[in-house]
């Protein structure tokens, strides 16, 4: 009866921290948005629009629709040679 005890609480007091741990976690990927014309050639997280499949496959540095996931609320104050980050998708490269 004793080890049943023992080992009932030494299961909650890991499932206890466990949860804490992932916590934060969670909410640090929460607080990232998605930042359009701020990503260099072939830096992009993904979805860079037309001609592109996925992440690493922007075809130019600064590219107007391709978006790097940054902390929430710093976009718009990135500054690049072609202007500040956006929150929406800008034209593909020329």
């Amino acid at each position: 009866m004793k080890n049943s005890i023992v080992t009932l609480a030494l299961a909650g007091s890991l499932a206890s921290a466990l949860a804490t741990v992932a916590a934060p976690a969670a909410s640090a990927a929460d607080n990232k948005e998605k930042c359009y014309g701020v990503s260099m050639k072939g830096q992009n997280d993904c979805a860079a629009g037309p001609g592109t499949t996925c992440a690493g496959t922007s075809k130019v540095d600064y590219q107007q629709n391709a978006w790097k996931l940054v902390p929430a609320g710093t976009c718009e104050a990135m500054k690049t040679p072609n202007g500040h980050g956006s929150l929406k998708q800008g034209p593909a490269p020329a």
